[in-house]
């Protein structure tokens, strides 16, 4: 389940993971764990390029890197729990290299992947994940209830 919404999608997330446009895709961006801010502070950004210029480092380095979903992610309405819920598959690096720990894993709308910047991207969900590499494959591992739910 997520650790929190973004401040911009409060009561709209779930319409961004319909994945709703033509040329869209929900990005999945780890951050570093130095240097990143307090979750009340975080969650005020609304678009990637804001949240990256502050003291967020996105992890990019010894085999991290965005993971871009074009499709694998299923939006449930849940009418006997009166809720929608929101899930993706289990995100894997490869071999990622020691000392690139990461403190949250963010998941964002970049609403046209052929032309969009940073600036365009808006950030959604935030996740602890705190993972301390040594080498070896990284597993995102999305929890049952999935990424997040509206209700």
């Amino acid at each position: 389940m997520a650790d929190g919404v973004f401040n911009i999608t409060k009561g709209r997330f779930v319409h961004w993971y319909t994945l709703p446009a033509a040329n869209d895709a929900i990005i999945i961006v780890p951050l570093l764990a130095a240097g990143l801010e307090a979750d009340d502070t975080l969650n005020n950004y609304d678009d990637l390029a804001a949240l990256l210029a502050a003291a967020n480092d996105e992890a990019t380095a010894g085999g991290w890197n965005r993971k871009s979903l074009t499709a694998g992610v299923t939006v449930t309405v849940d009418d006997t729990n009166n809720r929608v819920d929101v899930d993706i598959p289990d995100q894997t690096w490869t071999a990622v290299a020691a000392g690139n720990n990461t403190g949250k894993l963010l998941s964002c709308y970049d609403p046209d992947t052929t032309t969009g910047t940073d600036s365009t991207v808006v950030p959604l969900t935030y996740h602890d994940f705190a993972v301390t590499t040594d080498g070896t494959d990284v597993v995102a591992q999305i929890a049952a209830a999935g990424i997040g739910r509206a209700s």
